[in-house]
């Protein structure tokens, strides 16, 4: 099978006689389609632009002059972060881009050329095409970030896999995107070689597997160990670097900014994960976006403890590159790592799942009490308890909470802190960041709606519906999934899933999943709110809740809770401070002590847990 490709809708519009452009500018159409053509000879992916004739101006069937070709080439660039790159090459040429233990440092100009060089070999070396797939499956190292540019650069797509999935689920990536290479870090090598071998064995003919990808392994930290090869189309990451760009070399720009950059996989806990397409546009805006709210200026020193490998970084590989500033590469994150990182390279900024703050506020290490200056940490996902929140300022840090999906290219919102919040008491401020606030600049509109009449549902922070999104950081759809695609933009809104409130002040508020809620007695609980009251006693590390069948009731909560080390307390204990701190119907009636199943992501799986809690 010929590998994924991608036609611009630009093309589309030049067979249909130019029908959505005016005076050379583009009508971006109100429909759009995704869908994947498969053929013997073709497989395509395209975008199909309908235009609707009453959308275009007046103007459109007059006699009016066109635009000079000179003027079009002044005023219109296709929007992709490439361009952060070479930017970051002239202004920011001599400072550090990236540092990774005591031996790698490359300036912004270094980068360049390696990114160049990458891009070539790309093209020429290893025969890769505009719009072809090339996956990654690396940690936290500076590899990650020269492919987020070198692979564009190219012209392919770039698909990082999560490192901490199966042969046998990175198999099935590898075959549903047809990556034609794949980038991989040495540690990981036995899980690549495995997944290429599922690909070699599959013998289903009617699924037309492609020839598996073209291996390419990275070896930052150690020489390169060729026992460990078991692919002859094998290639050394550094080699293929330090390999001059062939004379006469150009990077592949986009066509159009609606092109797309890169396939992420959802990481869903109940079903299996999705190709998600985003577009050089849309990482443009979101990269500034993310830099924005992360409040990041000129220059910082950003600590790589977000997966790159996740949503691309939120962007940021390529929102550092557009600020000049260096990234701080971390192949393991635990306390020690970071603390001694954040000292060592004076980090200004750093990002983490609300796991890793709660690593940290529950890190009994003493150098955490020597912080020697502040460091702005953006968190997203589930809401932090407020009690982290609390912890992890009193340490040093200053929280910025944002909530987003992979379908939003990360962060879709983020609590704006008000500076008229500064006096309120510790326990207030917890419960304010931990809200998922408004809108970034890159996003036209967040909602909270009825999902049947698509109606905006009251300010009041407690009439509960669907978030919902619309703007230019939306995913351009699901790969090979065009019913998933439709289900997910119904209405003219991409629909989250989860449920919300909106306060009166216009800040929403994630309360559940809306699979999550628990109803009981024809009441609504929120999970959420119930392990935020939980993770305030002192004994307890992680809790995650779900609903337990019962006759009566319907549903009830059922709390599985992961006890801090050397801690010995019971059930009862736990279900009489949830009814001293919440209203009695929403306490759980039942606990089970135990450690959290997670996904490959490290979210809680909680539909292994109702099983359990059926079963109880």
């Amino acid at each position: 099978m010929v590998p994924l490709h991608y036609k611009p809708f630009t093309s589309y519009l030049n067979k249909q006689q130019q029908a959505a452009t005016v005076n050379n500018i583009r009508i971006i159409s109100n429909t759009t389609k995704l869908q994947y053509c498969s053929g013997a000879n073709n497989c395509k992916l395209q975008l199909v632009v309908r235009c609707d004739q009453s959308l275009l101006p007046s103007t459109h069937h007059s006699k009016s002059k066109p635009m000079a070709d000179d003027q079009q080439l002044a005023n219109y660039v296709p929007l992709s972060p490439i361009s952060f790159l070479e930017r970051a090459t002239q202004v920011y040429r001599d400072r550090l881009s990236v540092v990774y233990g005591p031996d790698i440092k490359y300036t912004w100009e270094q980068t360049h050329r390696r990114c160049l060089n990458l891009a070539s070999a790309l093209n020429h070396l290893l025969g890769v095409s505009p719009g072809d797939v090339v996956a990654t499956l690396a940690p936290n190292i500076p590899a990650m970030v020269e492919l987020h540019f070198a692979i564009p650069m190219a012209g392919a797509i770039i698909s990082p896999l999560n490192t901490r999935l199966d042969p046998n689920m990175i198999s099935t990536l590898l075959r549903h995107s047809e990556a034609k290479v794949l980038f991989v870090d040495y540690h990981l090598l036995h899980l690549a070689n495995q997944a290429i071998q599922i690909l070699k064995n599959d013998k289903d003919d009617s699924t037309q597997p492609s020839p598996p990808p073209l291996l390419v392994t990275i070896n930052h930290d150690q020489p390169l160990i060729t026992a460990t090869y078991d692919h002859k189309n094998q290639y050394d990451y550094e080699t293929l670097v330090e390999t001059p760009a062939v004379s006469g070399f150009s990077i592949s720009r986009p066509l159009d900014e609606c092109d797309p950059i890169s396939l992420n996989y959802t990481s869903g806990t109940t079903s299996k994960p999705k190709g998600v397409l985003y577009s050089h546009r849309g990482a443009y805006l979101n990269a500034l976006s993310c830099v924005h709210i992360h409040r990041m200026g000129e220059m910082p020193t950003y600590l790589w403890s977000v997966p790159m490998f996740h949503c691309n970084g939120w962007c940021l590989p390529w929102g550092v590159a557009a600020v000049g500033g260096t990234n701080v590469c971390l192949r393991r994150i635990d306390p020690d790592h970071i603390f001694h990182s954040i000292v060592l390279h004076k980090v200004t900024h750093m990002g983490g799942a609300p796991t890793v703050l709660n690593m940290i506020a529950n890190s009994s290490h003493h150098l955490w009490q020597q912080l020697p200056h502040n460091v702005e940490i953006m968190t997203a996902g589930a809401p932090p308890p407020p009690s982290v929140l609390s912890k992890i300022e009193e340490l040093g840090f200053r929280v910025s909470h944002g909530y987003g999906l992979t379908e939003t290219y990360s962060l879709g919102t983020w609590c704006l802190w008000k500076p008229e919040w500064d006096v309120l008491g510790a326990e207030e401020k917890g419960k304010l960041k931990a809200r998922q606030g408004v809108k970034h600049f890159g996003m036209e509109e967040v909602d909270v709606k009825d999902p049947v009449t698509m109606e905006s549902v009251k300010c009041d922070g407690e009439s509960i519906g669907e978030i919902m999104f619309r703007g230019n950081t939306i995913m351009s759809g699901y790969l090979k999934d065009e019913r998933a695609t439709k289900e997910a933009f119904a209405g003219g809104w991409f629909r989250s899933g989860d449920l919300g409130v909106k306060h009166e002040d216009g800040y929403i508020e994630v309360k559940d999943r809306a699979k999550d809620i628990v109803i009981s007695g024809g009441e609504n609980i929120s999970t959420i709110e119930v392990e935020s009251v939980i993770y305030t006693h002192e004994g307890v590390l992680e809790v995650a809740v779900v609903g337990r069948p019962d006759d009566h009731w319907g549903q009830t909560p059922c709390a599985f809770v992961k006890l801090k080390e050397g801690v010995n307390i019971d059930a009862e204990e736990i279900i009489k401070y949830c009814r001293d701190h919440m209203p009695h119907y929403m306490a759980p009636r039942t606990v089970v002590f135990q450690d959290l199943p997670r996904n490959s992501a490290g979210k809680i799986e909680k539909h292994v847990l109702k099983d359990k809690a059926k079963n109880l």
